[in-house]
């Protein structure tokens, strides 16, 4: 079992449950390819997926697997949660308790939410992304996609392009590559770094082209402006030119070296539709990882593995 009650941020995780993490997913891997994906690990145990900032990737994949587990779930969005109406977060969390729930997965537009839950419930909770601040399991399933395709994960060098400064993907990956003996490298403009980017732990670049050959993976950050107070650079096309992944610079790249985005994609900023669509792109991989990691923190998390039903 895990070290952890919580998956609140990659400092909750040690490097041993890194890893069993990503060995029970490989279990679940294969469940996901049969005709009936259900197992009965999680019977009679119940799930909330409380979404209070929008999602598509993360809310389905958590509720997939809680499914594929045979867990109860439940899920609510910010339109169809009490918050509307006022309720803070922390009553949000007192309800939940009195019903019982045994796993809330929290997306939340500000920091520290995750940690406020886990301190009014006794439900096991999982940051599903908190404002700027982290997105563990992502973190988690695109190290198992990075060492489904290429076979190891220590030694690896892992460029992280773009928008550093608003990414919650950065602010987990980054810890987790250290964990696990990978080399991370943080590589955008000037305008989308936080303002003393040494303290992320990540070697600091500004150049892509500087940085491409030793990339063993591009991780392609999208753009979020929406979270940007202001244009942080002159233009899309400025943007692609220096610091989006082309034929081009795939071409001048490693020629196993293989590219990654959490989604969604500005197709033409950071990633052009060659790319995206290019057998070394691997973002549907990332896609179908989700399951099968999420499958795993929850099993693992809730005890599956003493319950006696193997994967």
């Amino acid at each position: 079992m895990l070290s952890c009650k919580h998956i609140l941020t990659m400092d909750d995780l040690s490097a041993a449950d890194i890893v069993q993490i990503l060995d029970t997913a490989d279990s679940f891997s294969e469940v996901n390819e049969r005709r009936i994906k259900k197992l009965p690990t999680l019977r009679g145990r119940t799930v909330v997926n409380l979404f209070l900032e929008p999602s598509t990737r993360t809310r389905t994949s958590f509720e997939i697997a809680a499914k594929r587990l045979s867990a109860d779930g439940l899920n609510f969005t910010a339109s169809s949660s009490a918050t509307v109406k006022g309720e803070s977060l922390r009553d949000t969390a007192r309800t939940l308790s009195a019903m019982s729930c045994d796993l809330v997965v929290v997306r939340h537009k500000y920091a520290g939410a995750p940690q406020m839950l886990a301190e009014s419930m006794d439900a096991c909770i999982v940051n599903g992304g908190d404002g700027m601040h982290q997105h563990p399991t992502q973190a988690l399933l695109d190290l198992f996609t990075m060492r489904s395709r290429l076979g190891r994960l220590e030694g690896l060098t892992v460029g992280i392009v773009g928008d550093i400064y608003h990414s919650r993907v950065a602010g987990s990956l980054v810890p987790a590559l250290k964990k696990v003996g990978a080399r991370p490298i943080v590589i955008g403009p000037p305008t989308l770094m936080p303002a003393r980017p040494d303290v992320l732990g990540a070697d600091v670049v500004y150049s892509l082209d500087e940085a491409l050959p030793e990339l063993d993976v591009a991780y392609m950050l999208r753009v979020q402006f929406e979270r940007a107070e202001r244009m942080p650079f002159p233009s899309n096309r400025e943007y692609a030119r220096f610091y989006g992944m082309n034929g081009a610079r795939l071409a001048a790249a490693k020629p196993e070296m293989i590219v990654m985005h959490p989604g969604p994609m500005n197709r033409g900023v950071e990633i052009s539709a060659e790319v995206a669509d290019s057998p070394r792109s691997l973002v549907l991989d990332q896609v179908n990882a989700g399951v099968a990691v999420r499958m795993a923190v929850m099993y693992l998390l809730l005890g599956g593995a003493e319950s006696g039903v193997a994967a």
